[in-house]
């Protein structure tokens, strides 16, 4: 990993991202921190739940914010329950584990997160329910309302951004 320039911030902003001054951390080579741990489901006891009874749905939202709204997230979640189905039963968890890893993977490098490509898929294949709980709430870290889906998210960026034109204000004084 390489470090940053003189005089600039040292550590992992983590949790304090939004208040880090985004040239504190944008040099080559800077990687972020997960903001919760794979184990730290009670964190998002819903999305828990959600991700335990059907990780094809939690797999199709994070999917759709991750390819920025070119799949739906029905999409994503039909393929991932055909891969579970179809191929799951003969292979066990090595086909989602490399489908959910190259997820993982893109939001990685999407947002500069720590891990390496063979942690990725082994997380996915080992423990592939609390990989996409992680991500979720990884999604929600940034800024995320994972379930509205990419355009819903972006609606909300734009209405939130969005800068009204006022009249100017003329002060009356002296005149001449």
């Amino acid at each position: 990993m390489y470090d940053p320039p003189p005089g600039q911030y040292n550590g992992d902003p983590g949790m304090l991202a939004p208040y880090v001054p985004a040239y504190e951390y944008n040099y080559p080579g800077y990687q972020r921190t997960w903001s919760t741990d794979l184990c730290d489901c009670r964190s998002d006891c819903r999305n828990c739940l959600m991700t335990g009874c059907c990780p094809c749905v939690t797999f199709g939202q994070v999917s759709e914010i991750v390819n920025q709204g070119q799949t739906s997230c029905w999409e994503g979640c039909f393929m991932y329950g055909l891969l579970s189905v179809i191929l799951g039963l003969s292979t066990g968890g090595i086909c989602t584990g490399i489908f959910g890893g190259f997820y993982r993977y893109k939001l990685r490098e999407k947002y500069k997160l720590r891990g390496t490509v063979f942690n990725d898929f082994l997380v996915h294949a080992l423990c592939e329910p609390c990989a996409l709980c992680q991500e979720y709430r990884e999604l929600g870290r940034f800024g995320f309302e994972v379930p509205l889906g990419w355009k819903r998210n972006m609606e909300m960026q734009k209405a939130a951004t969005a800068v009204y034109q006022v009249a100017p204000v003329i002060e009356q004084g002296m005149m001449r």
